[in-house]
């Protein structure tokens, strides 16, 4: 690992929590040349690449039919039903991967035990950031300390760190803070997800007038991302737009 944004990362698991350099040291190793597995299946690979072939083809990317505005697969290019209903705060959103099946086992498998592959999605979203205008600079969906050192490091602030690393834009680390505790949201509606997020986040002054990129690990129903836009907006952030590793799908059974 090279470079200020990779020395970043490392200086940033390194003063955190103990559970955070142990999983530093798995950081390094999956980085290292000796390392030749496929990071899902653990089938021995010499290529150089990150996942075998046969799981390679199984993920699937968020590269067809898409809603213009919250980004999530559709059947067609156009806004989706709940975008038309509950038009989000933020002014666009992109995600990498579709989540379901492989893709969603590769990003429980991120967000759980494996940190290393914060490095293969940061390059599939920085992909994704030409539909997007240039921004000023780069948040992350921050957890509050306690959940935090529980976990030993946040997924979202290590997608953001490199994103910042291969694209350039500021990496805006301390612009955004959750300081309160909420349920997982894991299996809520929407409206439950909305009232679960209250006000939990606060921005500071340092996004004024600034257009800000928020990076996150999965849409789901938009909520927390929209929340996060909404209180950034009110901290004078000019736009809001979104980039996260995954999204939920739309479906037509989904109720608004």
């Amino acid at each position: 690992m090279t470079g200020s944004g990779g020395l970043a990362i490392i200086a940033y698991m390194k003063n955190s929590h103990p559970r955070a350099r142990k999983l530093l040291e798995a950081v390094r190793g999956a980085l290292s040349h000796e390392n030749r597995l496929c990071r899902l299946c653990g089938t021995e690979i010499y290529d150089g690449r990150s996942f075998c072939p046969d799981c390679y083809g199984k993920i699937e990317f968020n590269d067809g039919e898409s809603c213009p505005v919250c980004g999530r697969k559709t059947s067609k290019s156009e806004i989706c039903i709940e975008c038309k209903a509950h038009l989000p705060v933020y002014s666009k959103a992109v995600s990498a991967l579709v989540y379901g099946g492989v893709s969603a086992q590769l990003i429980i498998l991120f967000k759980k035990s494996r940190p290393y592959l914060y490095r293969w999605l940061a390059e599939e979203m920085a992909k994704k950031l030409s539909a997007l205008p240039q921004p000023d600079g780069i948040v992350f969906v921050p957890m509050t300390r306690k959940a935090e050192r529980d976990r030993g490091y946040n997924q979202s602030g290590l997608l953001a760190g490199e994103l910042s690393r291969l694209t350039g834009i500021p990496l805006m680390g301390g612009a955004l803070e959750k300081y309160s505790e909420t349920k997982a949201q894991k299996g809520l509606s929407r409206e439950e997800r909305i009232t679960n997020l209250g006000h939990c986040f606060r921005a500071d002054r340092s996004v004024k007038g600034k257009k800000i990129l928020v990076v996150d690990d999965v849409t789901t129903t938009g909520a927390t991302l929209n929340a996060v836009a909404e209180c950034l907006k009110k901290a004078g952030a000019e736009e809001v737009y979104c980039v996260t590793a995954a999204s939920v799908p739309y479906s037509t059974e989904r109720r608004v």
